[in-house]
């Protein structure tokens, strides 16, 4: 582009002389140009329809700038003035307009630019309606009473590479636009993962949120976003075109539909779809942020990017805490209740359960001192608790000023809930998330049953913009109901139960002896696929019907439903989840790692095992540790959180024989750690590694290793530990003599922390391997591994690489060799060394005997 000279020092009709084929190439709509022209007295109407006579659009605007050029200086000038006010039409000319430094003068600021283009009038539309709806976070009956970004906090996002290794932390969401972690270059669909309730809707609505605002890094004009449960509501005739499905579910344009919907189909590449709860829909060259449960596997040619939701950290608590609760005095008082249950803060992780307990607070602040939230110990117990605060909230009771029980509550309300029970049931057979108004008027829920808050209107448009579904509040709940209603109604029987699981993935159990047969865990090689596997809302239903019929929840329902069946219920559950224990592991394939039996279980063991907590009952603990027939178990790749720890410890403390237990690749950090305590006492090996552990976690470990010593391996690799850490892990390889292997690569450790595990190391005389791979201990950490392995007796292998370690260091580790017969294997790469210290490792090979491997 030839240079313009500046715009203070030539004329606007020179200018656009100039210019010409720029405006030419770039102007592709001339009706907002014609229009303002025509409102400002500029053109007559003969002109602009002179213009249009032109059969190409370059011809129109090349008519239009003759006229201009003949109109003179203030024609011109307008004319500049229109492309700079209606940049978002002419998106083409805003580097142009940069560069010849184009600023109104007072004169022309005072002439409006109305802009009548139907594309972009949508746009703005569009942006308004969805900030609109980004306002407020809606809770209850749909009352609108929280700022949506005063409650926002962010949840960890980590970005996993195409065979699902972790490659690092999203810091905000543009990246999820950027080129950082791109899988395939051809695809334009990035894939966000989690676990229910982790925040994945959070997720694209902030994003809706930061495109309204015109403040998403991201080249989009438009943005649709689906809720893909929407579709399972299409009836197999139902026959929708793509722009009825655009238009219809999202923003419905004011007028020129077709116009709009031709130009997007021209310009796919500047539309976002989201997509939350993906199944699968393909719409090329469009960007497309799509969501779904953890282990959603998509064609690789598809995704560009793959990011896992981790939940909250305990930063990120501390934040959402902040935020919630303005009151510092409240502040501080959930935060000394949640320390004194670590139950709780491991469920507040997953961003719903913490926005559960937190809204639940907001109603028992003024209670007693007797209620206390260290009374709620499971997932069951926190949603009978949201339960009985809606329904007292319905009736403006505050639960600190209660005149009834949470039973008095639940049996007052029986003939509501119960109504919600079999809806939620009815849609979970059905694998059905959405109900029409015909469904709802059909289940007998009133207008006083919405106004609970249990079922909110869904965003689904019949075209006039009424909104005409509705949902639960979340998959978790109406799984809630669904066992609220399995427990409490009287007609359905035990066998009734297991049929319902069963049959709804046309699954048949045969009824062998065990009364509560559901197979989620099954042993036999040749049944058919469990149909809990992949259908996480079955998962739950299962989950908190173990906690309901519960003993710990006995009272709640001896008036809503009679004991006897109750009973019955309670008794299978005990019998089924002690012996799947023992057959799922049995059917699972086993391999000698050293003097271990080692089993690999699957992620529906830790379903199981979520199972036998949510029941509180120490007996059924006992038959599951009791049927653990492996002294390894390795749940790597479970899916496993902070709060699944609990279950892990609440049967592992149980069993008389020591166990091996590695969880590495899941999300447990320190909440998670901290939930181990009860299951120390027998554990020999604890791997941990890929976990989001950090200092806090370091200092548990610490504490309840050096009770017991009698640790053998501690897995600790890439997670986010410091020096302040490593002199907690230190104080682990000084105090346990058992202990033989650290693994605590690619965490945060400097030379200081460095050289405390060194010293650590020269005082263990029976620790044989270290892997301190990817940290940054320098030449300071070097000298410290050089004295600990120089006259070690037992150090067989010693990884240093990548630790910024120079020639200086090497040399100096290089020497200590000389004086080591036992170390074989030795890691170096990744350091800075040179020829010097090459050679000063080659003169020590000549001495070295015992040395084998070194890189």
């Amino acid at each position: 582009m030839e240079e313009a000279p500046s715009i203070a020092k030539q004329s606007f009709i020179k200018l656009l002389k100039l210019h010409r084929e720029v405006l030419v190439s770039c102007i592709k709509n001339t009706e907002c140009v014609l229009n303002n022209l025509v409102k400002e007295e500029f053109f007559t109407n003969e002109d602009a329809e002179l213009s249009q006579q032109h059969p190409t659009q370059t011809a129109k605007v090349r008519k239009i700038l003759d006229l201009i050029e003949n109109k003179g200086e203030e024609t011109a000038e307008y004319f500049l003035h229109i492309l700079h006010q209606a940049s978002e039409v002419y998106t083409a000319l805003s580097p142009w307009l940069k560069e010849i430094g184009y600023q109104p003068s007072e004169h022309v600021q005072s002439k409006s630019v109305t802009i009548t283009d139907a594309v972009f009038q949508y746009i703005r539309k569009m942006k308004l309606d969805l900030q609109q709806d980004t306002t407020y976070v809606t809770s209850y009956a749909q009352k609108q009473d929280t700022l949506f970004e005063d409650t926002y906090t962010e949840t960890l996002m980590e970005l996993i590479n195409n065979v699902n290794e972790p490659k690092g932390m999203l810091s905000c969401l543009d990246e999820l636009f950027s080129a950082l972690g791109v899988i395939s270059e051809e695809s334009e669909t990035v894939i966000v993962t989690g676990d229910a309730g982790v925040g994945k809707s959070i997720l694209l609505q902030k994003l809706q949120s930061l495109w309204s605002k015109g403040e998403l890094c991201a080249d989009v004009k438009f943005f649709f976003k689906f809720r893909c449960r929407i579709f399972n509501s299409f009836k197999e005739e139902d026959k929708i075109s793509l722009k009825d499905l655009l238009f219809k579910y999202n923003c419905y344009p004011d007028r020129d539909v077709d116009e709009i919907f031709r130009y997007i189909c021209q310009h796919a590449e500047s539309v976002l779809f989201t997509l939350d709860g993906f199944d699968e829909i393909n719409i090329d060259c469009s960007k497309k942020v799509l969501t779904a449960r953890t282990g959603t596997i998509l064609p690789l040619r598809i995704v560009r990017k793959k990011v896992v939701l981790k939940g909250f950290s305990k930063d990120n608590l501390l934040q959402y805490l902040k935020k919630f609760f303005k009151n510092k005095n409240y502040q501080s008082s959930v935060l000394t209740q949640l320390e004194a249950n670590p139950h709780l803060c491991t469920l507040c992780s997953v961003p719903l359960f913490c926005w559960i307990i937190f809204k639940c607070y907001e109603h028992i602040l003024n209670m007693p001192d007797t209620y206390q939230l260290s009374d709620y110990i499971t997932l069951t117990d926190v949603y009978l608790l949201m339960l009985e605060v809606f329904l007292n909230r319905s009736s403006k009771v505050t639960l600190n000023r209660r005149n009834k029980s949470p039973t008095e509550t639940f049996r007052m309300r029986r003939d509501s809930l119960m109504r919600f029970g079999k809806l939620a049931k009815e849609g979970i057979e059905n694998r059905n998330f959405l109900f029409n108004q015909e469904q709802i008027t059909e289940a007998d829920i009133s207008e006083q049953d919405l106004q609970l808050g249990f079922i909110k209107a869904a965003g689904h448009y019949d075209g006039l913009g009424n909104q005409t579904t509705y949902e639960f509040l979340h998959l978790t709940l109406q799984s809630f109901f669904t066992a609220f209603c399995l427990v409490i109604d009287d007609e359905i029987s035990v066998k009734e139960m297991i049929n319902f699981f069963a049959e709804r993935d046309k699954y048949r159990i045969e009824e062998k002896g065990s009364v509560f047969a559901l197979q989620c865990l099954g042993s036999n090689r040749n049944q058919k696929k469990d149909p809990f596997e992949s259908t996480e809302h079955y998962q739950f239903t299962v989950l908190f019907l173990c906690g309901l019929v519960s003993k710990s929840n006995r009272d709640v329902f001896k008036h809503l439903a009679p004991a006897g069946i109750i009973q019955k219920k309670r008794l299978a559950l005990k019998s089924y989840l002690a012996k799947e224990v023992r057959s799922h592991l049995k059917s699972l394939p086993r391999s000698q790692l050293e003097e271990y039996s080692r089993v690999q279980a699957l992620p529906q063991f830790v379903w199981l095992m979520r199972y036998i907590f949510e029941t509180q009952s120490e007996e059924v603990a006992k038959l599951a540790a009791k049927g653990i027939c492996a002294d390894y178990l390795k749940l790597t790749f479970c899916n496993a959180c902070s709060a699944d720890c609990s279950a892990v410890a609440n049967i592992l403390q149980h069993r008389k024989e020591q166990i091996a237990l590695e969880l590495d690749n899941n999300n447990i950090n320190d909440y998670g750690v901290k939930e181990l305590i009860p299951c120390f006492s027998k554990l020999t090996v604890v791997r941990l590694s890929v976990n989001q552990v950090t200092d806090d976690g370091a200092k548990v470990l610490a504490d309840e290793l050096t009770k017991y010593k009698i640790i053998k391996f501690l897995g600790l690799y890439r997670n986010q530990i410091t020096d302040v850490g490593a002199q907690y892990i230190a104080r682990v390889v000084e105090e346990c003599s058992s202990l033989r292997t650290l693994k605590i690569g690619l965490n945060k450790l400097t030379s200081k922390g460095g050289i405390l595990l060194a010293q650590a190391i020269q005082k263990n005389k029976a620790f044989r391997d270290i892997g301190m791979w990817g940290n940054k201990i320098g030449d300071p950490g070097a000298v410290a591994f050089a004295e600990a392995l120089r006259h070690h007796p037992a150090l067989y292998e010693l990884s240093l690489a990548g630790n910024d370690i120079s020639a200086d260091g090497g040399k100096i580790l290089a020497a200590a060799l000389e004086q080591n017969n036992c170390l074989q294997i030795f890691w170096m790469t990744e350091n800075q060394l040179n020829d010097e210290a090459a050679e000063r490792m080659a003169v020590m090979l000549k001495v070295n005997r015992s040395l084998r491997h070194l890189w």
